[in-house]
């Protein structure tokens, strides 16, 4: 059983927290909520007091014998604001402490995940999108708030996500935070905030998912089997980790994982241009998405039909570029300094020779090397690798779940960055 304290804030999303948190005590964990004042505008105490079977208080004077506003903070697992308005992100940003929720937030020791909700042109204001960097750089975890209705007729980015998906980010952090070897090297030199965020706290990391498809005609592609999987547990994992994480899905139909910026995109070239504008910002890049190594030098521009003759006319292909190492390449000039850029190459072998020739053709820092075929890879729920690294480090990966494939290749990620 965690230790959780909710903390909320004064916006119309109040009432989703009240779905968080039935979530949060069904799992078994002990929630303490903690409202701002305005907070009870939308959600009474009473409300808060009986779903939480916990004493509700918005200030620092009531049982001082108990020194609230210092051992609330201390013995938390996991502090989680939802929904932190633009004000509250401010404050906690510049560190006041002029409420019970603030001073608590200056006490915690735990990690601290911020699920922001304001309208769009809040949320997208200079002084928001720089206090979400100060928060980010202490190695706060803030998501990226949900693209839908807002308050009123209101439509755009600044919507809590739900609490499902909430709930489910909370636990992937409480479950790194009990083991203690996930401790992050950059956290514990800065010494404040999260201290179980595997070394990804307010870095940019930029992954590809999914399968590419180039158009023969209206009605068919060039393609693969990729779902798209493992580069979403990638995503996942990172958000957890408190990264800004951008992901370049191709043709995924899984539910978009939650605070992550998400570009949609279909072709190879479609993909290499969306990487490419956002690789010069990103510390990190995980190239997981399968793309087609060839696409038809002409589209049809309608369905390619039997001619009755039983001998269909050739299809003329041409190479796409070469995402990955057109990635690693201009990381020298464009990116920033210490960018880590990992391949991945699946393959229906086990030959580590020509995987080696492959890490040196792409000039990336990693690669991992998954089988598929025969119940791993594509569509699966698990996956095992090797990861070969330059200066010829071998890691072998056995056989788990893809989010945790995910968390482990993440932990040599941050391990570059320490060695930085």
């Amino acid at each position: 059983m965690a230790r959780v304290i909710l903390g909320v804030g004064a916006g119309i999303a109040a009432y989703k927290a009240c779905e968080l948190l039935r979530l949060l005590k069904e799992a078994g964990h002990r929630v303490r909520v903690i409202p701002t004042t305005d907070a009870l505008r939308f959600v009474g105490e009473p409300t808060w007091a009986a779903l939480s079977g916990e004493p509700v208080t918005t200030d620092v004077w009531t049982d001082v014998v108990e020194v609230p506003h210092v051992r609330l903070g201390q013995t938390a697992d996991l502090v989680l604001v939802a929904p932190a308005t633009a004000d509250l992100l401010a404050r906690a940003a510049v560190g006041l402490s002029g409420d019970l929720l603030t001073a608590t937030l200056l006490t915690a020791r735990c990690p601290v995940m911020y699920a922001p909700a304001m309208h769009t042109e809040m949320w997208e204001h200079p002084a928001t999108a720089r206090n979400v960097a100060i928060l980010r750089g202490r190695g706060a975890i803030v998501v990226e708030p949900a693209v839908g209705r807002l308050t009123g007729a209101d439509s755009g980015k600044g919507r809590l996500p739900e609490s499902a998906e909430l709930f489910s980010l909370a636990e992937k952090i409480l479950s790194r935070g009990t083991d203690p070897s996930f401790a992050s090297a950059a956290t514990q030199t800065a010494g404040v905030g999260n201290p179980v965020n595997g070394g990804l706290a307010g870095r940019r990391v930029l992954i590809s998912a999914g399968g590419t498809r180039e158009e023969l005609d209206p009605v068919r592609f060039l393609g693969n089997w990729s779902t798209g999987r493992q580069g979403y547990a990638f995503a996942r994992s990172a958000v957890a980790r408190g990264a800004d994480v951008t992901l370049v899905a191709a043709n995924v139909e899984l539910a978009e994982p939650v605070g992550v910026k998400l570009v949609r995109v279909v072709s190879a070239r479609d993909m290499h241009a969306a990487m490419l504008a956002a690789a010069p910002s990103a510390d990190a890049i995980v190239m997981t998405a399968a793309v087609a190594d060839f696409r038809p030098v002409t589209r049809r521009g309608h369905k390619i039909k039997k001619d009755g003759a039983g001998v269909p006319e050739p299809i003329a292909v041409t190479e796409n570029p070469d995402i990955l190492a057109d990635l690693s390449a201009r990381r020298a000039e464009q990116g920033p300094a210490g960018q880590v850029v990992v391949g991945f190459a699946a393959e229906t072998d086990t030959d580590l020779d020509s995987a080696r020739a492959k890490l040196a053709r792409k000039g990336c820092d990693l690669l991992v090397v998954n089988p598929v075929g025969d119940g791993l890879g594509f569509g699966t729920g698990d996956n095992e690798a090797v990861v070969l690294a330059t200066g010829g480090t071998v890691t072998p990966i056995p056989r788990r779940s893809k989010d945790a494939l995910a968390d482990f290749v993440w932990d040599l990620v941050a391990a570059r960055f320490t060695r930085a």
